[in-house]
């Protein structure tokens, strides 16, 4: 999946002769204010991966395998709150849970090898018992070496959850569960599904590492009571539509057009469109790119870059006109940058990539008129023209964006019919504004090579709807922010960004109200060496973030479910939920004749809670976990401000380094090299790599 860039660069003018641990515990609060009634929450069975004798239990012979993880909130299974820890029970899952009520099916049971284009195919069945909630648990071994990969899940053309893989080690290799609340798609989970699951992974002697996954569905009754939209009555995909042909369903941008041509209901009252998109090969670092006029600055040392700026905006459009956005999050997956810095603990959204929901409901007027509609995802950079001095979104963007949607509806009795006003959009911006400014050398070499990228936007979209039971003005607003500060130096083989996106999401209407407030912080740091004898040596600091905070009806869990019924202080709900994390590592890959290698170290501090009048925060959720060297090195988890869970131990100078264990995919086939990468399309059956140029700057 990870086809990585060119952009990990940079030289290392000196590196240390002396093993280095650094590890970082960059403190910081939310101000949580902690119930008055506290109630300590027990780990749950689903801690313990649901394990196939046939293959998995055979990577575990001897030693026990390296636990990655994706730090996250806790999740409401039968058994109450899940907390995803590494800490495995001796408690097995049972197929049935007759004293809890919850039943479970297997969904998968398969391994990935060689798979481009071979994606896993499965027939579910609905359980025989009652149930209004779904947890998957998804479970992986892997050993060897392997690149991350991406994987996408569908119900027939839908696409219900996108992921990505780790990177394995040597023998006995590296583990991860996952569990994913899937309550929102009841309309799938309650009838009969063809299930694809599309994992393209590659195998050859070089790289050897297959994934061995393990997914069940667990299915429950649970009366919690919180603003999360109930699931919708119907769901409309958007997507390549592959089903009949066994094959996955995403558009491939910009090689695809992704367009729909499709009617709806005539009896909707409330509309939700989601997009899941992200960037993969020479788009997979988007937020590191250059301007257009500079992807040739650095072409005599560094080589070409990739160009069409450090913006993304995905776009919906209905019939031509644009009814949403998307400003990415920047994921880094677990090949990227340095591979040390995502193990064990992967990167932000790295195992859950999450999807983000545009309300269309001011659009039923037009949409319930009984005719057919386009629906179209497009990805847009920036483009700069130097003539004019002006610089404008662009049609097109690099290769490749992987996107899918999907329409939730919510209907009526049928027979009726939803009226109103067409929908007035208005659009304000995007306001650019771009700095630049570049220095030689005294041999005439560009040396360095400073810019800066904002922009701002706001879309307004209103009409009045008229459905069955209800009648008034429908709004869908988003403001938005973006600024990128770059700095190229050293030849252009070091990079530096500090990138922030801002953005407010709004929905108001007769039927449902939504709120999403949201900043994603990255900064990134990132050197590349390379000599005349094939030695290369990487090196990054990467600060990840994020803040979310949602309140209302938003179609995916809010992550206050597991919450509700374990420290109530008044009678209402959580109304809203809090989400703030920082993720700050360090790492250094070396590759030499005798083999791979690398270490590194990163800690991370995650707070999730919930308000239920605006005015105070309850923590519900805490967690700050170091790892240095591929161990955790500490470990302390917070329920309902109750410590359920504090381990440490000391770092010595005499712990072995994570080469010691690792076998890392081969990074020159992924990131040397600036404007060139790896070609993993799913017809590939080879990765190519490059040749990197060590020239002579002084």
């Amino acid at each position: 999946m990870r086809v990585s860039r060119s952009r990990l660069k940079l030289v290392m003018t000196f590196l240390p002769t002396f093993f280095f641990v650094w590890y970082t515990n960059y403190h910081y609060d939310l101000c949580f204010q902690v119930p008055s009634s506290l109630k300590q929450i027990v780990r749950s069975e689903f801690e313990r991966p649901q394990e196939s004798p046939a293959t998995i239990s055979a990577s575990l012979d001897t030693e026990s395998p390296l636990e990655c993880f994706q730090v996250a909130q806790p999740v409401l299974t039968h058994d109450g709150p899940y907390s995803q820890t590494t800490i495995n029970n001796d408690t097995e899952t049972a197929a049935q849970d007759t004293q809890s009520g919850s039943c479970s099916v297997l969904l998968m049971e398969h391994v990935f090898g060689f798979s481009y284009g071979k994606p896993f195919l499965g027939n579910y069945t609905p359980p025989d018992c009652a149930f209004n909630r779904v947890v998957m648990n998804f479970t992986v071994v892997s050993q060897g070496r392997q690149f991350d990969r991406l994987a996408l899940m569908y119900f027939g053309d839908t696409e219900v959850w996108r992921t990505s893989t780790a990177e394995p080690t040597l023998p006995p290799g590296i583990r991860w569960t996952f569990l994913k609340d899937m309550t929102e798609y009841l309309y799938f989970w309650k009838s009969p599904q063809k299930l694809i699951f599309d994992l393209g992974n590659l195998i050859d002697d070089k790289y050897t590492g297959s994934f061995n996954i393990t997914l069940t569905a667990t299915f429950f009754t649970a009366n919690v009571e919180t603003d999360t939209a109930p699931p919708a009555d119907l769901i409309i995909p958007i997507s390549a539509r592959k089903r009949e042909v066994n094959e996955a369903s995403q558009f491939m941008l910009p090689a695809d057009n992704a367009t729909n041509t499709i009617s709806l209901p005539r009896n909707v009252n409330r509309a939700v469109f989601s997009i899941s998109a992200n960037g993969q090969a020479s788009e997979e670092f988007w937020w590191a790119n250059v301007l257009q006029s500079d992807v040739l600055t650095f072409r005599r040392t560094a080589g070409p870059l990739f160009g069409l700026s450090p913006f993304r905006e995905v776009q919906l459009l209905i019939d031509g006109k644009l009814a949403g956005l998307q400003w990415p999050f920047p994921v880094i997956f677990t090949g990227g940058v340095v591979p040390g810095l995502h193990r064990p603990i992967v990167g932000l959204q790295a195992f859950d990539l999450r999807e983000h929901q545009i309300d269309i409901t001011p659009w039923l007027p037009v949409l319930c008129d009984g005719v057919e509609h386009t629906f179209t995802i497009k990805v847009a950079g920036l483009n700069t023209d130097e003539s004019s001095n002006s610089t404008t979104l662009t049609d097109t963007v690099n290769s490749s964006w992987y996107v899918t949607g999907k329409i939730f509806l919510w209907l009526d009795e049928e027979g009726s019919i939803t009226t109103g006003t067409s929908p007035v959009v208005d659009i304000a911006g995007p306001t650019i504004s771009l700095s630049r400014s570049l220095t030689k050398n005294a041999k005439g070499l560009n040396e360095t090579l400073a810019f800066r990228t904002a922009v701002e936007r706001t879309l307004t979209i209103k009409s009045t709807v008229k459905s069955r039971n209800q009648a008034g003005e429908s709004n869908w607003s988003q403001t938005l922010s973006y600024s990128n500060e770059a700095l190229m130096s050293n030849f252009g083989f070091t990079e530096l960004n500090n990138f922030t996106i801002n953005g407010i999401d709004v929905a108001t209407g007769p039927i449902a109200a939504y709120k999403a407030v949201y900043t994603y912080p990255l900064y990134c740091n990132q050197t590349f060496s390379s000599s005349r004898d094939g030695n290369l040596t990487l090196s990054a600091h990467s600060i990840e973030g994020m803040e979310l905070q949602v309140e209302g009806s938003s179609v995916f869990p809010m992550g206050l479910e597991a919450f509700e019924n374990t420290s109530r202080t008044s009678n209402a709900p959580y109304a809203t939920s809090y989400l703030k994390t920082h993720r700050d590592g360090t790492a250094f890959f070396f590759r030499t004749a005798g083999g791979s290698s690398g270490y590194g170290s990163t800690n991370q501090i995650f707070h999730f809670g919930g308000s239920r009048d605006k005015t105070s925060v309850d923590e519900l959720y805490f967690r700050n976990v170091t790892a240095v060297n591929g161990s955790v090195v500490s470990d302390s988890e917070r329920m309902v401000g109750v410590e359920t869970y504090n381990f440490s131990r000391p770092v010595e100078l005499g712990d072995s380094i994570e080469a010691s264990r690792a076998l890392f995919a081969d990074v020159s086939d992924k990131t040397i090299g600036p404007a060139s990468y790896g070609s993993r399309g799913r017809k590939s059956e080879t990765v190519h790599g490059w040749t990197s140029i060590l020239v002579q700057t002084s």
